[in-house]
């Protein structure tokens, strides 16, 4: 839709100018006669270019924006003024110029809900249901402050699995890093000190040496062939039985496999419980809730939930099924459904493994830091080890 860049003039004779998007000129007059402004100058706006890089919207500014929105829309003001001031203050201009697009729709008769369906790349599913449910029944502030609620929670356990795994990387570069400095500069230099003496060296040198060697003819090679397996798994990754059998393995790998299955656990009760307090179907609920389960064995349970369900089964009995949820967390959700009270059951057992997950990092870390220290002194120290062991022999002949 064009993009229009006014002049008007208030009732108080107050000049004003903006942007404004709509059809036309004819649909731009409209506009602004409901703003009660006079309009004095109307013209198409240039086509703008812009290169954002890395210019999506991450969840703290979304959330951030919710949390405004709501106590903006709790205060009384209209819809198209909060959501001006907003796209005024707000700094990811991804975001901005979505918030300025969704105003000028408002403007022109849509609903909120149905404008930021416009904006999938933003506003997922799970938004706009909940505000769409949140302006049927007139409870939008509610909404938006449970949905920033909810997305402070998600941007937490974000950050907490993140946390759990920055460490043991950082120190897996390092050894590589050391690892590699040491076959291709320090190894080399003894290997010739030995050529030069001659003689038989010892085992462990000579498959260091041959290890440095190896590294030095053919390092292209090497990277280019790690390069070729992480571009194959990331498109193995990509496809549908890929996503499957990667996210599954995930469910089973020591330690971090319960990490996963935790957090996924806590992301499921947490997202279900938001929109079915927000007035959303449960069938719309699980949709969105399967979408948005960051596991494809989860999201494939939930599907198959959601059709049973339909179906006249309950909730509880085809999520048993999928092998993810222990039988605590399908007992709860089955007494949820017969006191009819899911929401607050799926409530508490989300607060239970938001602490389970926080436990799981802690162990996480605390088994991972060891091995990881251990690893990469024994490569470091082996290497070592293996290139002093000829200067012992040579010690041990003189003496």
């Amino acid at each position: 839709m064009p993009q229009f860049t006014y002049v008007g003039v208030t009732a108080a004779g107050k000049q004003v100018r903006g942007d404004i998007q709509a059809s036309n000129k004819d649909e731009v007059i409209s506009l602004l006669r409901k703003k009660k402004l006079r309009p004095v100058s109307i013209k198409t706006k240039a086509m703008e270019l812009k290169l954002n890089f890395g210019g999506g919207v991450k969840l703290t500014d979304l959330s951030r924006f919710t949390r405004q929105f709501a106590a903006m829309t709790s205060a009384g003001l209209p819809l198209v003024q909060c959501l001006d001031i907003l796209a005024a203050q707000t700094e990811n201009q991804t975001l901005a110029g979505a918030v300025k697009q969704i105003s000028g729709d408002i403007q022109g008769g849509s609903t909120l809900a149905d404008a930021l369906e416009k904006h999938k790349k933003v506003f997922n599913s799970l938004y706009v249901n909940m505000v769409s449910a949140g302006e049927a029944s007139g409870n939008l502030d509610g909404v938006l402050n449970r949905l920033a609620d909810y997305q402070e929670k998600a941007e937490a356990l974000r950050r907490k699995i993140k946390g759990a795994m920055t460490y043991p990387v950082i120190v897996l570069i390092v050894a590589v890093g050391a690892t590699f400095a040491m076959l291709t500069f320090v190894v080399p230099t003894f290997a010739q000190m030995f050529t030069d003496m001659g003689g038989s060296l010892p085992t462990p040198t000579k498959i260091v040496m041959g290890l440095s060697t190896f590294l030095q003819r053919y390092i292209f090679l090497l990277i280019l062939a790690a390069g070729g397996a992480v571009f194959a798994l990331m498109s193995y990754y990509k496809t549908e039985n890929g996503q499957l059998n990667i996210d599954a393995f995930k469910l089973k790998v020591p330690v971090y496999g319960d990490l996963e299955r935790k957090s996924s656990i806590a992301r499921f009760s947490q997202t279900l419980s938001t929109l079915l307090t927000s007035g959303v179907t449960i069938l719309d609920a699980l949709d969105i809730t399967a979408k948005t389960a960051g596991n494809k064995v989860l999201e494939k349970g939930i599907f198959r939930t959601l059709e049973k369900i339909s179906g006249g089964n309950n909730i509880a009995d085809p999520l048993k099924e999928t092998g993810v949820f222990p039988p605590m967390v399908i007992h709860m959700i089955a007494v949820g459904e017969k006191t009819g009270d899911l929401a607050e059951m799926l409530k508490k057992i989300a607060v239970f493994y938001e602490e389970e997950v926080n436990a799981a990092v802690e162990a996480l870390t605390s088994v991972i830091e060891p091995i990881m220290i251990v690893v990469m002194g024994a490569i470091i120290g082996g290497i070592l080890i293996a290139m002093y062991l000829p200067m012992f022999d040579m010690i041990g002949t003189v003496k």
